[in-house]
């Protein structure tokens, strides 16, 4: 079997392009919800459980500094190494590093806490990466905050560059 391509699998998982970059498809929505009442402060209403995402980007592409009001998890599937860069409240930088080969400090998953600034791209030289993103309490793009590059240099003057290289606005 030869290598699949990016193309290969936008068509077989019917991907989408998504706002923050890359392509996606949601695959999961709990049928369960959470009340407003049982979730952390600043939820505006009921949430599913859990939700995923199947998520693709291609050397070209990034997924731009995002914050989300749940905790995510990635999963990487195949293709080549993906970094997922985190800023955390303190203004941390971290990089975690998606991919098979534990050798080259690579995961098949990491934790984004709720409330932190995350993007990601590629590894160098890398084609492709197919990962999946699972959110819970679940999604709903009213806990979405792009970020805005003045405002995120601003909060976190020390991270410039990688907020300069990983924005789209």
């Amino acid at each position: 079997m030869s290598k699949r391509t990016a193309e290969y699998w936008i068509k077989k998982l019917q991907l989408a392009t998504h706002i923050e970059g890359g392509a996606f498809k949601e695959i999961y929505r709990s049928p369960v919800l959470a009340p407003m009442s049982a979730l952390p402060a600043g939820f505006s209403g009921d949430r599913n459980f859990c939700t995923s995402i199947y998520f693709l980007l291609q050397q070209h592409q990034f997924s731009a500094f995002h914050k989300i009001k749940s905790d995510e998890v990635w999963h990487f599937y195949c293709g080549d190494a993906l970094i997922v860069y985190e800023i955390d409240q303190q203004g941390q930088l971290i990089e975690h590093r998606l991919g098979c080969d534990p050798e080259n400090n690579e995961s098949f998953q990491c934790v984004i806490p709720a409330g932190n600034w995350f993007a990601a791209r590629l590894a160098p030289g890398g084609e492709y990466a197919l990962v999946g993103c699972t959110v819970s309490p679940g999604f709903d793009f009213t806990d979405f905050d792009l970020a805005k590059q003045e405002e995120l240099i601003a909060t976190y003057p020390a991270r410039e560059q990688i907020i300069k290289e990983m924005t789209l606005l």
